[in-house]
């Protein structure tokens, strides 16, 4: 098998374009880097496909790695033919390998080893080829010092062949693909744990097929499973099935082996053997994997959500560059208060106590308005936890108070803040400071840029996940770092003013390298231009050409440092400059002339026609920003607690989660309401990513609300009837024990989504 050839065909790609990209990504490139700056050698793939060949390139040659093993191993026990290595060699699947590679597996004694050191493989094999002899009477010629009678041998030689036809890899997987196409899996609540388990109440009795069971389901059976509430069994037939009834499993496995009741005398005897076998041996192997590959496709949809939910979190367009208070709301301990400049450098903090138990309302309000006309404020920026609204409502005062201000609030949320507060790097930040006040600053900052202020937290505690731990967790880290590696340098850094955790994010840097590039810019100043970065200690030139490209200088001594254009291609930009007969500062933003430009002027050997339209591009719009243009939502007034919804309500609000089955919406009341995906359009949506992304502001109707369970019911579609909507969502009802599945019924789903709301 090729691996370049294999992953070529499975991208649709050139072969040549495919290993270039693996000799980049071999000598050192990082994605970013391959995907903005090598678009020649690659013919343009992006930074998904790319991270698609990384993980098929790991997979092949881990693959590649373990046939080498698998044929050293069978080659050893003389047991390995040509054709046997043909077949090894021609496998692309590390499951199918095992299979292949099952015969021949060192392993304990099993029963049928025992057996054949006994001298009764030729008895199985005689019973299995010629069936017209009588098992009883052939066995009798088997009989020795350690085969006491015919019973002994007949035990025997079953073993022998019910651990052939478990090892028949065609047939194995033969059977395994069935049994993922056709199986049911079923869950029932276990006896006792009624109560207990009230959050799984809608699988006590659920059975859907496995293959197409949506992630957050199969989870959450999952997880009810684990927690001891659930039984889980993967049913093959129906229920009402005699034992003494052939399963077309078992008719696969006698038809492998010719095995057939044709009134011969072992006709019977060979049949209960492969009876046997499936349920007893080879079923109980399958239902495993199918429950594995559950789990692992389970894992897999959940964690693309997750890393689509952090990317559109991280890609939130930034406030800008204006001094903004940083409100962190509590009622007994107080509110923290930040006060951050326009670069986020911490000017101010107190706290104060408008809320119970205190109620010092006027006390709060003179201690904003006296930091307000301090600093000259322009943002209010109010953590959405406990007592936001009330903590908005001072903000609204703060306000009026001071028209002359032009002051905006905004409710962003404080998923992680807290982590932030507590971790090493917010301690090393602001050694001085106490943990709750570091809360209030990383509001305020995230505000005005959220990407250079998440990226200090573990993207894990963002909360835009769902079932976070219970999938892989290896697999959830280093999906969510790529996001975090593409989304930073998507954007690009100034190089003068990031942070040692957002520089470590870009490509080809890493802590140290960020750190020290943090420490020369605060002994020699301001770096003047990019070259000047050859100077900081252990970054050197394969570094800088992986980093250069994605660091922006403002202001400095070469215009073309605060663009994207990589210092590589600046000799292209000089003979650009020659052509137009302009400096750089009056080329870099003058639409007309580069348009006069001819981009095919330019190519050479070492450059091609997409880098000279990247760089054009950058040229007409330096340093632009790929984020959206910022927008927030307004929180109805009187709207502050769950309690003051009432159906058909239309409310604004921000879209705080996506998943599968809808999308979550934060409308000021501390508990997010569902947008159920039927609810979302007036057209069928089978993604509700295609409608809505973490961070939207969308307008919304209150269709239903359960103060007790603190459930509420939204719609998208500002027309629906709230009351019919109301009394039609009750518990899904079930039709022969299975779920309802049309994804435009929105009666019975959306109840049933609301239970796996923040499981």
């Amino acid at each position: 098998m090729n691996i370049t050839e294999k992953i070529a065909s499975e991208l649709n790609v050139a072969s040549a374009r495919i290993q270039a990209a693996i000799d980049l990504l071999d000598d050192g490139a990082t994605v970013p880097f391959v995907a903005r700056y090598r678009k020649e050698a690659t013919g343009g793939l992006d930074d998904t496909q790319l991270r698609t060949l990384a993980e098929r390139l790991q997979y092949l040659r881990e693959l590649q790695e373990r046939k080498q093993t698998v044929l050293s191993s069978i080659e050893e026990q003389g047991k390995l033919t040509d054709e046997l290595r043909q077949i090894i060699a021609a496998v692309d699947n590390k499951t199918v390998l095992e299979d292949i590679y099952l015969p021949y597996k060192p392993k304990r004694r099993t029963k049928a080893q025992i057996a054949r050191e006994h001298g009764l493989a030729p008895l199985a094999e005689a019973l299995l080829t010629q069936p017209d002899q009588n098992p009883e009477t052939t066995a009798q010629s088997y009989l020795n010092d350690n085969v006491a009678d015919s019973k002994a041998a007949l035990d025997g030689a079953r073993a022998i062949l019910m651990e052939q036809f478990a090892e028949d890899a065609a047939l194995i997987g033969c059977l395994r693909d069935k049994l993922w196409r056709e199986g049911e899996i079923h869950a029932t609540v276990l006896e006792g744990q009624e109560s207990a388990g009230e959050k799984f109440k809608d699988y006590f009795n659920h059975r859907e097929p496995i293959h197409s069971m949506p992630s957050h389901r199969a989870l959450a059976i999952l997880r009810g499973r684990n927690e001891g509430i659930l039984a889980l069994s993967l049913k093959y037939q129906p229920d009402d099935t005699p034992l003494s009834e052939q399963s077309i499993y078992e008719q696969l496995i006698a038809q492998q082996f010719g095995i057939a009741d044709m009134g011969r005398a072992a006709d019977r005897w060979l049949r209960d053997t492969v009876r046997l076998s499936w349920r007893a041996k080879i079923f109980l192997s399958l239902e495993l994997d199918a429950l594995n590959r559950l789990k692992e496709n389970a894992d897999q949809a959940a964690i693309s959500v997750f890393a689509q939910n952090l990317k559109d979190l991280l890609l939130a367009a930034p406030a800008g560059r204006f001094t903004t208070i940083g409100l962190d709301p509590g009622i007994r301990t107080g509110v923290k208060v930040a006060v951050v400049d326009d670069t986020g450098k911490l000017l101010e903090t107190a706290t104060i106590y408008p809320h119970q138990p205190r109620n010092d309302w006027k006390g709060a309000l003179t201690i904003l308005i006296h930091l307000v006309k301090q600093y000259k404020v322009q943002l209010i920026a109010i953590g959405n936890g406990t007592a936001s609204r009330e903590t908005d409502k001072l903000a609204g005062e703060l306000i009026r108070a001071l028209p002359d201000y032009q002051l905006q609030k905004i409710v962003v949320s404080e998923a992680g803040a807290s982590v932030y507060s507590a971790s090493a790097l917010a301690a090393k930040e602001f050694p001085n400071l106490d943990v709750s006040l570091r809360g209030a600053i990383s509001i305020a900052r995230r505000l005005q840029d959220p990407l250079a202020e998440l990226v200090k937290i573990d993207p894990k505690s963002i909360g835009v996940g769902q079932y976070q731990h219970d999938v892989n967790q290896n697999q959830l880290a280093k999906s969510l770092d790529a996001v975090v590696e593409n989304c930073v340098n998507a954007v690009g850094v100034d190089v003068n003013t990031a942070s040692v955790a957002l520089l470590a994010r870009i490509s080809g840097l890493n802590n140290t390298l960020a750190q020290n590039i943090v420490n020369y810019r605060d002994q020699n100043g301001a770096f003047a231009n990019r070259q000047t970065l050859l100077k900081v200690p252990r970054l050197g030139s394969k570094t800088f050409e992986q980093a250069a490209g994605f660091l922006r200088i403002q202001g400095g001594d070469e215009p073309l440092d605060a663009s994207a254009v990589h210092p590589e291609s600046y000799p292209i930009v000089a003979k650009m400059l020659q052509t137009a007969q302009l400096r750089a500062d009056q080329l870099i933003g003058n639409r007309g002339v580069l348009k006069a430009l001819k981009p095919t002027d330019y190519i050479d050997n070492n450059v091609g026609l997409p880098t000279i339209n990247d760089i054009l591009a950058e040229l007409e719009k330096p340093g632009r920003d790929p984020r959206g243009e910022f927008q927030t939502a307004t929180f109805a007034d009187g709207v502050e607690d769950i309690t003051d919804l009432q159906p058909g309500m239309i409310l604004e609000g921000v879209v705080s989660n996506v998943a599968a089955f809808g999308a979550f919406v934060d409308i000021g009341v501390h508990q997010d309401g569902l947008v159920h995906v039927s609810a979302l359009a007036d057209r069928y949506i089978a993604d509700p990513r295609d409608i809505v992304k973490a961070g939207d502001v969308v307008k919304v109707k209150v269709m239903e609300v359960d103060i007790t369970r603190k459930r509420i019911a939204l719609s998208m579609r500002l027309n629906d009837d709230a009351q019919a909507t109301s009394q039609r969502n009750e518990r899904p009802r079930r039709h022969n024990g299975k779920m309802p599945h049309n994804p435009s019924s929105a009666d019975n789903a959306m109840a049933a989504a609301f239970a796996r709301l923040k499981q």
